[in-house]
């Protein structure tokens, strides 16, 4: 199974100037774990649970902190062409938790560990 398997639909998305709270309340009603932060059309960050906690923690001000502040910038990307299996080893050897699967410059979706496990499962079910 290749990760192209694991996307499906319009990917959950912000600006890098949208603000904390917005991205939050946003990952909060789609139920994801993370957001790709797109300029133009170019993605130029991933903004994570992680991240949020991490601004909480430090006491950032939710309402105007812009989500540019906190995210990753320039992200690995992964084609949908990638196997499952080699996904869950860079999983394990880089500790990320998201993985934005881009074609051709577009963002198709961001795998979660979740997804990928599911896949990892069924892979070796079958």
């Amino acid at each position: 199974m290749q990760l192209g398997e694991l996307v499906s639909g319009a990917p959950f998305v912000c600006g890098p100037d949208a603000t904390l709270a917005e991205v939050a309340e946003g990952m909060q009603a789609r139920d994801h774990g993370s957001a790709g932060v797109i300029e133009g059309r170019e993605l130029v960050g991933v903004i994570t649970e992680r991240d949020l906690v991490r601004a909480v923690a430090r006491r950032a001000d939710l309402t105007i902190e812009p989500v540019r502040a906190w995210m990753s910038v320039d992200p690995d990307v992964f084609s949908p062409s990638v196997d499952v299996f080699e996904a869950a080893e860079w999983v394990l050897e880089s500790g990320y938790r998201h993985l934005p699967v881009v074609d051709g410059g577009e963002l198709l979706g961001i795998v979660s560990v979740r997804d990928l496990l599911a896949a990892v499962l069924s892979e070796l079910e079958d």
